[in-house]
């Protein structure tokens, strides 16, 4: 009888050993909700303008003078119609489009035969290059200005988006060959060899072989690349001198000027440049998390 009596008491005693003590749960479930409170507060932060835009977009101009805040009488698409027709909207976003797109695929493209070849390739000065692509981070781009403006100016690339493509390439590729070849530190070297052994050369190699695993890392240096050119105001400010040719961010201050009472057409247009990089964040979500994730468990 004393054994069976034994047995729960001893049960008893191991799941108490196990579980912690309740101050100990409270304080871990109020740390808990205490960072998901911050979270969803810098989240409504965050989010707050994005949304006073996108009613305001669909509020006649009227009613946003009559009560800066507040939601449309009715669903009215009439700001975006004349922001993309009237306030050419549609050529700024055409010409950002050209040019970020461009500008990203020779970077991220650059960056990743550089990082392949740094990263796996052995010859003399490998260290000494890798420093110099590297210590592009440390020098803000926009100190080169004068230098850059009269290049450019030499070169005839003056007020063309074809300058605005190099520049923004060049200005990309430091950084996307540091996270590139952070990736690849981390990718074991056994399936290149079997494909050299199989025969195939490293042209094959590289693009049957290393870029599909480099996809994480791509879709990071991707986006990295997308948001901040898409964003700039500053370069195509100071290179670009036809109204036709300027992108999305100059555009709308020059959309501002001219129709500064017309605030609902304003914040179409606000929104229409929001939507690429929705976009573009909405597709690499995934990749960009496997990608970070990769690269912290390496």
């Amino acid at each position: 009888m004393t054994t069976l009596r034994a047995a729960p008491r001893t049960a008893q005693k191991a799941r108490g050993d196990i579980e912690p003590p309740r101050g100990t749960r409270q304080r871990s479930l109020l740390r808990t909700a205490g960072g998901q409170f911050v979270l969803w507060a810098y989240a409504a932060i965050a989010f707050g303008p994005l949304l006073l835009v996108l009613i305001g977009s669909l509020r006649s101009n009227a009613e946003i003078l009559q009560a800066p805040v507040g939601l449309p009488s009715s669903f009215d698409l009439s700001n975006y119609t004349r922001a993309w027709q009237t306030a050419s909207i549609s050529t700024y976003f055409v010409n950002s489009l050209t040019v970020t797109c461009a500008s990203v695929a020779l970077c991220v493209s650059v960056s990743a035969m550089a990082a392949y070849a740094l990263s796996r390739w052995k010859f003399r000065g490998r260290a000494l290059l890798a420093a110099f692509f590297l210590s592009g981070l440390m020098i803000p781009a926009k100190l080169g200005l004068l230098p850059v403006f009269y290049m450019f100016q030499s070169m005839g690339l003056i007020d063309s988006r074809i300058g605005l493509v190099l520049l923004y390439a060049a200005s990309g590729i430091p950084f996307s060959i540091f996270v590139i070849m952070g990736f690849m530190r981390g990718l074991p070297g056994e399936l290149e060899e079997a494909a050299r052994i199989d025969g195939a050369h490293e042209g094959r190699l590289f693009v049957s072989v290393v870029l599909p695993l480099m996809r994480p890392a791509l879709a990071v240096a991707t986006v990295f690349q997308f948001a901040p050119t898409w964003n700039d105001f500053f370069y195509p400010l100071v290179l670009l001198r036809s109204g036709d040719k300027y992108t999305v961010p100059v555009g709308l201050t020059r959309f501002f000027g001219e129709f500064a009472a017309d605030r609902g057409t304003l914040f179409a247009g606000l929104v229409i440049a929001l939507v690429p990089l929705a976009v573009v964040f909405a597709l690499a979500t995934k990749q960009i998390v496997a990608g970070l994730t990769a690269g912290m468990s390496r």
